[in-house]
């Protein structure tokens, strides 16, 4: 299986009277986003589901690749928002699901908690080595048996500049 990490677009800055949870993407962010996700769509990406946080910005990134038509499903999970712990999403949500190891799925998040997920799933802590721009991209292949918890390999890590 291979999971995409996506982080959202350029978002409102913090502290301009509008809850954190409420920040939507900016002009900029927004098309930017579309020029990626127009990129991933020429490269051949298709996604069998695109999971997304619940908050505004992650919301809209999502709704973007949907509408650029990277995938026809999209659901929300409250393990993406702020502080969602990998192990977590694993057990709650991935392994009831039964996936085929064919599977691609797109997780629409936030920093620092998509790198601290890859590099779990990599090396089994967290190194603060990994760098995801706003509207770039993490891919990691998960193995075909076994916990995925530092045993993932990554074949994918994009800034966005590449892709625009």
């Amino acid at each position: 299986m291979e999971l995409y990490l996506i982080r959202h677009g350029i978002a409102e800055d913090k502290g301009l009277g509008i809850k954190d949870e409420e920040r939507s993407l900016t002009k900029e962010g927004r098309q930017k986003t579309e020029k990626v996700a127009q990129k991933l769509v020429k490269l051949g990406l298709n996604f069998d589901l695109i999971l997304t946080s619940p908050l505004v910005r992650a919301r809209q990134t999502a709704e973007i690749l949907i509408a650029e038509k990277l995938s026809s499903q999209l659901e929300e999970s409250s393990h993406l928002a702020h502080d969602g712990q990998i192990s977590s999403w694993l057990k709650d949500w991935l392994e009831p699901r039964n996936y085929s190891q064919n599977t691609q799925l797109a997780l629409v998040g936030h920093e620092p908690d998509l790198t601290s997920w890859a590099e779990i799933l990599l090396w089994g802590e967290v190194k603060a080595s990994l760098v995801l721009k706003k509207a770039g991209m993490i891919g990691i292949k998960l193995p075909e048996t076994g916990s995925a918890l530092g045993r993932s390999q990554m074949f994918w890590l994009t800034p966005p500049k590449y892709l625009l």
